[in-house]
């Protein structure tokens, strides 16, 4: 559940630049959170190799691939319905091949082979390199299987394409699978025990990003936190770029400052953290350097302490207070946005307002908030009864998303007269007159184009807002800006 949706991505057709020695045409859509869209990039990277060019055109492909989510039920039943319309369109294309990458490919596994034939290939989050070999299973009309979990496999060897990319900002991958077992998640079943990159190969993509045009990079693992890698001694050309003597372990608060002092120029961002796992370390990383974006995704999930213990949240309401004072104290113009379940097994009235008590003590930025959805193989599913009515999960979920709406609105009206810096992404979706761009915070910010480019850093002085939007005019370029405009 600790995963931020990008529901404005949700299904997109996602295209590279193309290889004019590929033949074939692969058409591939992630649904889900970062890490499955950071997973398809490696993908592309892999079949590319392959002779695939990626299409954002259905009927064209020859491979047609979906990156799933198993994290909510509606997820899957998204997923479902897309594998009825791929098949739709293989009946007038037989030669089309179609497969199923991630969580809800391990989570199902042989059931869309086997039961609903709905595909040719299943591929688990560890099992991309072996796609070469699956599709040669295919090819000799096998169907194709690895949903195998692995221990070591980070893809840190594998240099990701950016697929539909504003070449402006980018994902990088630190860390796969999770160790913490909460109740309600599929994630350490479908995504396996968690284990940490090579630092040097972060640094090396970073840099890489960088010398194209990069400004932005968010640092992901589903708790990055957690990361810890130990190597016995970074090369020497790491140690003199970062200018750290060799270590034997790296964790990250180092990689986060080994980031900021590698590329400061471009903005860092992270997701998503674990509250039992967050350190102060981390915190006084992040107040030291510009360029370390002040915003953190902090999960709670509910504010009820019975609640989260049911939940195997290794952490207790009290002490999720104690983080979000020290993180104000030491950076007191913080981010924060939470995940937030509603409707748990066990949950009364009271846990409920306990939550909505805890989300009036932090006042968040925003939030993504969900009602509880049972799923299957997670402990909750196996040993507690989803006893709170659906009627009941919806109001609660409701009171919340209010509530959030309230703060959201509190945090944006506070920034209205200041001045912030913000990264141009986009054009505005509401205007094409105006630019998109987030503040150090991550609050969207909207202004008038002018002169200004995608990709430039530009002081904003607000004047208006949403509740979710900062509203304003460009006063000049950051100092953050390189020299060369």
């Amino acid at each position: 559940m600790e995963k931020i949706i990008d529901e404005s991505k949700q299904g997109e057709a996602l295209v590279l630049d193309q290889n004019q020695q590929n033949t074939k045409k692969l058409f591939i859509e992630s649904y889900g959170c970062q890490m499955n869209f950071s997973d398809s990039e490696i993908v592309a990277s892999i079949l590319a190799d392959q002779g695939y060019n990626t299409t954002n055109e259905l009927e064209d492909a020859d491979l047609v691939l979906v990156n799933t989510c198993s994290i909510r039920d509606k997820a899957e039943q998204t997923v479902r319905k897309r594998l009825e319309k791929y098949n739709a369109v293989k009946k007038i294309n037989p030669g089309m091949k179609i497969g199923v990458l991630g969580c809800m490919a391990e989570r199902l596994k042989a059931k869309f082979l086997e039961e609903e034939k709905m595909v040719d290939l299943v591929v688990g989050p560890d099992a991309y390199k072996d796609l070469p070999n699956l599709l040669d299973e295919v090819e000799e009309g096998r169907d194709a299987i690895n949903v195998i979990l692995s221990k070591e496999e980070t893809y840190g060897d594998i240099a990701p394409v950016r697929l539909n990319s504003n070449g402006v900002t980018a994902f990088v991958s630190i860390t796969r699978g999770c160790d913490n077992m909460c109740t309600f998640c599929v994630v350490p079943f479908t995504r396996g025990r968690e284990r940490s990159r090579d630092p040097q190969s972060i640094i090396e993509e970073v840099n890489d990003l960088a010398l194209k045009g990069f400004k932005e990079v968010t640092l992901l693992g589903q708790n990055v936190d957690s990361y810890l890698w130990y190597g016995g001694g970074l090369k020497k050309d790491f140690d003199k770029a970062t200018d750290i003597q060799k270590v034997t372990a790296v964790n990250f608060a180092n990689l986060l400052e080994l980031c900021a002092k590698a590329q400061p120029k471009m903005r860092f961002r992270f997701s998503t953290s674990n509250p039992q796992d967050m350190t102060l370390d981390v915190i006084e990383v992040m107040a030291k350097y510009d360029n370390i974006c002040k915003y953190i995704h902090l999960p709670v999930q509910s504010g009820s302490n019975s609640i989260l213990k049911a939940m195997n949240r290794q952490h207790t309401r009290e002490e999720y207070f104690e983080l979000i004072d020290n993180i104000k104290q030491i950076i007191p113009d913080i981010g924060l946005s939470q995940d937030m379940i509603s409707g748990f097994p066990g949950e009364t009235e009271a846990d409920h307002q306990d939550t909505l008590s805890l989300m009036e003590y932090v006042k968040y930025d925003f939030g993504f908030m969900f009602a509880y959805s049972e799923r299957p193989g997670t402990l909750a599913a196996r040993k507690l009864e989803d006893d709170i009515p659906l009627e009941t999960k919806k109001r609660r979920l409701q009171e919340i998303i209010n509530l959030q709406q309230k703060h959201s609105a509190y945090r944006t009206n506070a920034v209205v007269g200041k001045t912030v810096e913000i990264l141009i992404e986009k054009a505005s979706k509401k205007s094409d007159q105006h630019w998109s761009g987030r503040t150090t915070q991550n609050t969207v910010a909207v202004f008038p184009k002018e002169h200004y480019k995608v990709g430039d850093f530009v002081n904003v002085k607000i004047t208006d807002c949403t509740s979710t939007t900062l509203i304003g005019e460009a006063v000049g370029y950051s100092d953050n800006q390189p020299q060369t405009i």
